[in-house]
């Protein structure tokens, strides 16, 4: 499969070498096309690895992965072209994360609306799921962790897209739980702040969610 990713920061370069691990071939996206982080980036990972601008990702991609700081996502997807995104699963990584006061964050879209929501309303044509928001990039691929694997708590409003997105985080090692339409972004996107303030309380990184049934 192709996979286009909008972004080249840790999530972004997570994800894709996450993809290409997997057999997936991957395009990274920027706004330039010889953004030093995504040349290194794929440098490092060979022949199924290649970076572009980020239309040229949101065109490659069979699936693309929205990688971007959740505050400037709607700068990306124009720049991407929300016309090449049509039909296509976008998987929404983001958070609205808010430093201007240090930390903790906060969010800069919340209440009555989230990121994942807007993403949706700038990509009318595609199919928007929330996932991979609420743990950090060193454990998306493959977590492991004492009590067994973690799960992903997804969203979204299209149903065939959300086993798409499920598929993907079972190769990737992750229990998957599907909380409904696109609006509850609003509580994943909150719930980020959560494993944010876990972990600044405690000065570790290490810990991921998980739904325990009976």
């Amino acid at each position: 499969m192709r996979i286009g990713v909008l972004g080249t920061g840790d999530v972004g370069r997570a994800l894709g070498r996450a993809f290409v691990t997997l057999g997936h071939k991957v395009k990274m996206g920027s706004r330039s096309a010889t953004n030093e982080k995504a040349v290194a980036w794929a440098k490092d990972l060979g022949a199924m690895a290649s970076v572009g601008t980020f239309a040229d990702a949101a065109s490659y991609g069979e699936i693309v992965v929205l990688a971007t700081l959740g505050v400037a996502n709607e700068s990306a997807l124009r720049s991407a072209g929300p016309e090449k995104l049509r039909g296509k699963v976008v998987i929404d990584t983001t958070n609205p994360l808010d430093f201007s006061g240090g930390m903790p964050p906060k969010l800069a879209v919340a209440g009555n609306d989230s990121a994942g929501e807007r993403v949706q309303r700038l990509l009318p044509d595609a199919y928007v799921v929330k996932a991979f928001n609420t743990v950090g990039s060193a454990h998306m691929f493959r977590p492991s962790f004492p009590g067994g694997p973690p799960d992903m708590f997804i969203c979204g409003n299209h149903d065939e897209a959300k086993t798409t997105v499920a598929g993907i985080l079972s190769d990737c090692g992750w229990g998957v739980v599907d909380i409904g339409g696109i609006e509850s972004s609003r509580y994943l996107e909150a719930m980020c702040l959560v494993w944010v303030l876990h972990g600044a309380r405690t000065n570790t990184w290490n810990h991921a969610f998980k739904l325990l049934r009976r």
